[in-house]
C-alpha cells in the first residue's frame, strides 16, 4: 500500500513538473517572448491612457475651481471653457476628407 502511495506521488509530481517546464519552454520561444511583451505594452498602455483621463479630469476640476473664485471676487463671469468665448467663430473648420477608391 505505501508502495501504491509513492508511485501515485511520483506520478502526480512528474506531471506537475513535465507542464510547468512545458510552459517555461513555450514562453522562451520568440512567439511566447512576443506575447509577453504584447501583454506588457497594453497593460502600460492602459495605465499611461487612465492616467491622461485622472490629469484632464483634475485639470477640469481646477479650471472650475479658479473660474469660481474669480467670479465670487470680481463679479466677473467669465465664459464657459471649450471654445464658446469671443475666438470661436474665428477657428476654421476641419472637415475629414472622403475616401476615394
Amino acid at each position: 500500500m505505501k508502495r501504491l502511495f509513492w508511485l501515485g506521488v511520483g506520478v502526480v509530481a512528474g506531471v506537475a513538473l513535465s507542464r510547468k517546464a512545458s510552459e517555461a519552454a513555450r514562453q522562451a520561444t520568440p512567439a511566447g517572448l512576443a506575447s509577453n511583451v504584447g501583454d506588457a505594452v497594453r497593460e502600460l498602455a492602459g495605465a499611461v491612457g487612465s492616467f491622461g483621463a485622472e490629469v484632464r479630469a483634475g485639470m477640469s476640476e481646477r479650471e472650475q475651481e479658479l473660474h469660481d473664485m474669480v467670479e465670487e471676487r470680481t463679479g466677473f463671469t467669465a465664459p464657459p471653457a471649450g471654445g464658446a468665448g469671443r475666438h470661436a467663430a474665428q477657428r476654421p473648420v476641419r472637415r475629414a476628407r472622403r475616401a476615394e477608391g
